[in-house]
């Protein structure tokens, strides 16, 4: 079951990594790296998933958006990859 984790600067600015798992529910598993600078390493974010009991899928890489938020020009950024559960289905 491959699922899509996300990497977002939005909110209060400060980095967290989540894991949408679907369904009708906004109750997915998530992390806060508790920081606004700098972004979370590579190794950070796998570290980060594997707590939530996922890995970056085989082949996958992480992909960048600036989504723009209209408040004294700010930029959220938010980045995705493909995820997959450790050791099978969550």
């Amino acid at each position: 079951m491959k699922c899509s984790a996300r990497l977002t600067n939005s909110f209060i600015g400060e980095w967290e990594v989540y894991v949408v798992t679907g369904g009708m529910t906004l109750d997915w598993p998530e992390h806060s790296f508790e920081r606004t600078t700098p972004i979370p390493t590579l190794q950070e974010r796998a570290d980060a998933l594997a707590k939530l009991g996922y890995r970056v899928a085989d082949d996958a890489t992480w992909e960048w958006q600036e989504i723009p938020s209209g408040v004294m020009d700010r930029v959220e950024l938010l980045a995705s990859v493909d995820v997959q559960p450790i050791g099978g289905a969550v």
